[in-house]
């Protein structure tokens, strides 16, 4: 049985070492300019997600305000907010609700979706860009599916190379690392 753990647990790392190789380091890069960016004109930074990737966003929230001193709202954490929106104005809105009230023009708004097909993160975007927020999404390509919508309708989209929903949201927290810690050393030079 130990075995076939073991097995088990060297292929999933392999699996994942390989999405590590292969992510779009151009894109990465873009979306570090947009972070320096945000932090340069104190612009707020919206994370919204759903699912498994709901969680990503709270962390990122508490990482980038905490050491890197930027405005951040994980829109996923609200939770008498996002309950509200749920029951009044249906799932689909949850983020469009709460965008609605926080976010302004020139805000950063990333969301982080496994599929990028969840109609609340779509239906987000869509109003965030309509106000004129600059979009970032960050997805996988689960199912073989390229990122979704979400890839098609983001100002910029980030697809972590794995069909795997556990690999996207491995590589969906070291992203979030990899942007702070950027960020981070280029204000401590």
């Amino acid at each position: 049985m130990a075995s076939d753990f073991i097995e088990f647990a060297n292929s999933y790392l392999i699996d994942l070492k390989r999405t590590i190789d292969e992510l779009p380091m151009p894109e990465l890069e873009s979306l570090y300019s947009r972070v320096s960016l945000a932090a340069s004109n104190d612009s707020t930074v919206h994370f919204i997600g759903n699912g498994g990737s709901a969680a990503t966003p709270s962390h990122s929230a508490g990482d980038w305000s905490k050491e890197l001193g930027l405005k951040t709202i994980s829109h996923s954490d609200n939770t008498s907010s996002f309950s509200a929106w749920a029951n009044d104005e249906g799932y689909s809105q949850v983020f469009v609700g709460q965008l609605s009230t926080f976010a302004s023009k020139g805000d950063l708004v990333i969301a982080y979706s496994g599929s990028g097909n969840s109609d609340n993160i779509i239906n987000g975007i869509e109003y965030a860009k309509s106000i004129g927020c600059y979009t970032i999404g960050i997805t996988g390509d689960y199912k073989g599916m390229g990122g979704g919508k979400l890839a098609n309708i983001a100002d910029l989209a980030i697809i972590v190379p794995s069909t795997s929903m556990e690999r996207i949201e491995d590589i969906q927290l070291v992203i979030n690392h990899i942007i702070k810690e950027a960020v981070k050393s280029e204000k401590e030079q």
